[in-house]
Formats: structure tokens, C-alpha cells, sequence
């Protein structure tokens, strides 16, 4: 398992190949997440992330535990970024490789729809209307719920 939180953009690719390279791995999932242009229509004009090192890396490795404990899966990688975002650049990516398509699938979807609700990130939207704290969307909360149906 690999956690890295920084400022710095990063390869979804160079992280994709990494892990294929792995052994055992017969399918590799992966999910790159970017920083939207509009926000309940306001165009943004960045976004701020702040997280709280430590507790945000256990956190993160609370839930790739989670869905080791659910799915056979080989290796994750999980990489978010914080500090100050533009729309279009990416901001989060998750990884999962594992034998069997199937696992790797389904792992990796549900590391996301944690990731959204348990990981302690903080963002703030700036936007020609002004600045906003993002609190959690029903929708998230709702995927979450899906999920803990599993247990």
C-alpha cells in the first residue's frame, strides 16, 4: 500500500505502470479525479485543500484495510493532492491491481466513495461569487451507506 499526499501534480500513468509491474497482477483500476471548472453554477476560479498530516494518511490506510478485508487485492496506491488547485488539475488518484479484474473494480470504487466521506481533507472553493467551505454530499454519503451494507 502506498499513501502520498502533496502539492506537487503528479502521473496517473507513471503510477498505472508501477503497479502493473507488480507480481500478480492480472487487472489494474485506477480513477483520477480533477478539480471541476463550475460548482453549483459558479465558475471556480481555484480550489485550497488542506488535510491534517498523519491522521489523513491513517485514515487513508483505514480504508484500503477495509476493502483488502472485502476484495482480493494485490497493491494500492492512493494519491491526493493539497495547497491550491486550478479547475482541470488533477487532484486525487487511487489504484488498485489485483488478480482478477472483478476485485480490483469494485476495490477501487469503494476506496473512492471512502475516501470522499472518511478522509479528513478540507476544501475550500474560490469562486466569482466568493469563497466556500465544501461540505459533504448526500450523494457521498449515500454511496458510503451502500457500501457498509457489505458487513
Amino acid at each position: 500500500m502506498t499513501i502520498i499526499i502533496q502539492e506537487d501534480s503528479f502521473s496517473i500513468s507513471k503510477l498505472i505502470l508501477e503497479l502493473s509491474e507488480k507480481d500478480n497482477v492480472g487487472a489494474v483500476v485506477s480513477f483520477s479525479g480533477y478539480v471541476r471548472e463550475f460548482s453549483k453554477e459558479k465558475q471556480l476560479k481555484y480550489m485550497e485543500l488542506e488535510h491534517y498530516p498523519g491522521m489523513t494518511e491513517k485514515a487513508l490506510e483505514s480504508i484500503v484495510q477495509k476493502a483488502k478485508s472485502h476484495w482480493d487485492i494485490e497493491q494500492t496506491t492512493i494519491i491526493h493532492r493539497v495547497g491550491k488547485l486550478l479547475p482541470k488539475d488533477i487532484i486525487v488518484g487511487v489504484i488498485v491491481s489485483s488478480r482478477h479484474r472483478s476485485n480490483a473494480f469494485k476495490a477501487c470504487e469503494f476506496i473512492i466513495d471512502f475516501l470522499k466521506t472518511d478522509a479528513p481533507f478540507w476544501k475550500k472553493e474560490i469562486s466569482d461569487k466568493g469563497e466556500v467551505w465544501v461540505s459533504e454530499r448526500q450523494e457521498d454519503i449515500i454511496k458510503k451507506a451502500n457500501w457498509n451494507k457489505l458487513d
